[in-house]
């Protein structure tokens, strides 16, 4: 009889200890996938911890790479996390010793996927990690093996429920940006610290990956445009409620003649995509591909049970001998990266200019507009009551907001009429900037 698989388990958080449980009551079905799996041994930070689990029956490692190199697993399974230290020391280790691996560590594979992914190729083990993007959905299965026919156009989504938890309770409710982390902190959705997630940087380093496998081309994080989400104001969503747009924090990857576009920052979509629909901590990946269209992926982007049953699901793969090429196609095919500037993106743009209420300061916007090429699609001077209640600066003599919604312009070309129009002394503060991302 086929031994069982055995599974070395690093880290024993939410998603963890949801991966211990989630072995065990599927045990029949994995069985029946190829091969029976088992967890013979764990390692985490803190052994007297109480997890709600029966640890006796496993073999405790402190040193998750000493559980990496240990002859009683097949199976290496990383859930501590960061880009380095012991995730990345363990990982390499499980590898250089013949382990295959499985990860939820975006973080590490936007760092070090390529040398990884080439050591594995070297050792004939596996390096997979459907748990690093979006959760539960099975979005690099989908990218990588259902859509391989196709030449991809696109990949866009909501990779982070932190940040859209904040913006749907911001559009639904007019809070502030801060008032809505708070109440995310408190839920748990939120770190104490939560640079990370609000600033763009999570869903940075899930669209490294997923341009990755798109496009066939080296990761490349350090060529992604970032921008969070901590500059939106309930005033920004209120307009964009009344433009028949919703704000969402988006990764997009694109094709372009020079290059791909990597780019996270807030985004106006149109309320009638499917995207826009897609609020709370929920997740969403759209491929735009020649042969399918666009295609939408939905559903649960984090969670123990979520994300372990990405895990569980690349355990099974591994159980049943399904062996593929990390990215997509082996190391030394992958095409290096051509970056594309934020400068040179193209595209519409919601514009909001607080400028001083005074004569003649839109005819100097638009003057400025029109001289940097800048076609306007429309623009509103006067707030209904809606936004109006969201920022009660509007009163007689006080600064005022002017929204402009251009046709497609460059970044370079915006950025520079928005430096002339604050050169001649027209704003009260700072412009906000939004992109609009097309159907």
């Amino acid at each position: 009889m086929t031994q069982p698989l055995r599974l070395g388990i690093a880290g024993l958080g939410t998603v963890g200890a949801a991966v211990v449980g989630m072995v065990a009551r599927r045990a029949e079905a994995l069985e029946a996938s190829g091969r029976s799996v088992v967890v013979t041994a764990v390692s985490a930070r803190d052994k007297s911890r109480d997890r709600g689990l029966d640890l006796s029956g496993f073999t405790w490692f402190d040193d998750p790479v000493a559980l990496a190199q240990s002859d009683d697993i097949d199976v290496f399974v990383e859930l501590v996390g960061g880009a380095e230290g012991p995730a990345k020391a363990a990982v390499e280790a499980a590898i250089a010793s013949g382990k295959h691996v499985v990860t939820a560590n975006k973080a590490l594979l936007a760092r070090h996927g390529a040398a990884l992914a080439k050591a594995a190729e070297e050792r004939g083990v596996a390096l997979a990690y459907e748990a690093s993007v979006a959760g539960g959905i099975p979005v690099i299965k989908a990218i990588r093996e259902g859509l391989a026919g196709n030449a991809v156009a696109r990949v866009y989504g909501i990779l982070n429920g932190t940040c859209n938890y904040i913006l749907s309770r911001m559009e639904a409710e007019g809070l502030t940006f801060e008032a809505c982390l708070k109440d995310a902190q408190a839920l748990g959705y939120a770190e104490a610290d939560p640079t990370f997630d609000v600033e763009g940087f999570d869903t940075a380093h899930k669209l490294a990956i997923l341009t990755s496998l798109a496009f066939g081309v080296e990761i490349d994080a350090d060529g992604v445009s970032v921008e969070g989400i901590s500059a939106i104001q309930p005033l920004d969503l209120a307009m964009a409620d009344e433009l028949g747009y919703r704000i969402k924090l988006l990764g997009v990857a694109q094709a372009t003649e020079a290059g791909i576009e990597q780019r996270v920052h807030p985004t106006m979509v149109a309320k009638s995509s499917a995207i826009a629909q897609v609020m709370g901590v929920t997740n969403a990946v759209t491929v735009d591909a020649d042969a399918v269209g666009e295609l939408t992926l939905i559903g649960p982007g984090a969670g123990g049970k979520a994300t372990a049953s990405a895990v569980v699901a690349d355990i099974a793969d591994v159980a049943a001998g399904v062996r593929r090429p990390t990215f997509g196609r082996p190391v030394a095919a992958l095409s290096p990266p051509r970056r594309v500037e934020m400068q040179r993106h193209e595209g519409g743009y919601y514009i909001r200019l607080t400028v001083h209420d005074r004569t003649g300061v839109a005819a100097g916007v638009a003057t400025r507009m029109a001289e940097a090429g800048i076609s306007i699609e429309s623009i509103v001077q006067r707030r209904s009551a809606k936004a109006a209640s969201s920022d009660p600066r509007g009163q007689s003599g006080q600064p005022v907001p002017l929204v402009l919604i251009t046709y497609a312009a460059t970044e370079g070309t915006v950025r520079e009429a928005l430096a002339a129009i604050d050169r001649d002394g027209l704003l009260a503060e700072a412009p906000q900037l939004i992109r609009i991302e097309r159907e």
